[in-house]
């Protein structure tokens, strides 16, 4: 295995693949071998993790890719239950890395409303408010498909009754918003929880503003 991926080899791809999908895990997000974790390497493979197998088992061995229909291409393993919610991310938009979480606090709010209420400015940061995705059974296309039109403008939504998606450039980025949407998710929730009192929500102007300043957020490149 010496091609390529974006920004390494196929092995460090996995490496770092690996590595996020044990942060979910060490960071509370999923639970046994729940969620999962994919990244786009050059030339249409997408390294998956493996269906049913706990991530601190994983190892640089156990490799395993797929290509955009789904045809295992690396490794012998069978993949993820979710391969069609990963694919029609890989295939559809500009996703790099897609991290699927069953995150206790956003699963929560995915049974209570049909959107996450704007309680934080971050909420500019995945694209603007949060929405639920109506609920489908895992592993199918009519999951993929709710989940790409929760996504439409958005880099994250929430599965009705299920959990999160969220995407990015790298994992680093897709893994950080799925942290940023769970904690904006606790958030509503403990503010929603005080007898009497609603949150305050930011204005549709006030998201466009902290947009602008997110844009310029971090170091120079």
């Amino acid at each position: 295995m010496t091609s390529q991926a974006h920004g390494g080899t196929i092995e460090q791809a996995w490496r770092d693949l690996v590595a996020t999908a044990r942060r979910t895990a060490a960071e509370g997000l999923v639970v046994g071998t729940s969620g999962n974790v994919s990244v786009r390497v050059d030339g249409d493979v997408v390294l998956v993790t493996p269906s049913g197998v706990p991530y601190d088992r994983l190892g640089p061995g156990d490799v395993l890719g797929v290509d955009l229909d789904g045809n295992r291409v690396i490794g012998t393993a069978a993949p993820t239950s979710e391969l069609p919610l990963h694919l029609a991310l890989h295939r559809e938009t500009g996703a790099r890395a897609v991290v699927h979480t069953h995150a206790v606090h956003a699963t929560a709010v995915s049974v209570l409303v049909p959107e996450l209420p704007p309680v934080h400015y971050m909420t500019a940061a995945l694209g603007g408010p949060v929405r639920v995705a109506p609920y489908a059974p895992y592993g199918t296309g009519e999951l993929a498909r709710n989940m790409l039109a929760a996504l439409r403008e958005r880099t994250a939504c929430l599965l009705a009754n299920h959990g999160t998606v969220a995407y990015g450039d790298t994992l680093d980025q897709a893994y950080d918003r799925t942290a940023q949407l769970e904690w904006m998710c606790r958030l509503w929730l403990t503010a929603s929880s005080v007898p009497g009192r609603s949150p305050a929500l930011l204005s549709e102007a006030q998201l466009a503003d902290a947009a602008s300043r997110l844009r310029g957020y971090g170091q120079p490149a």
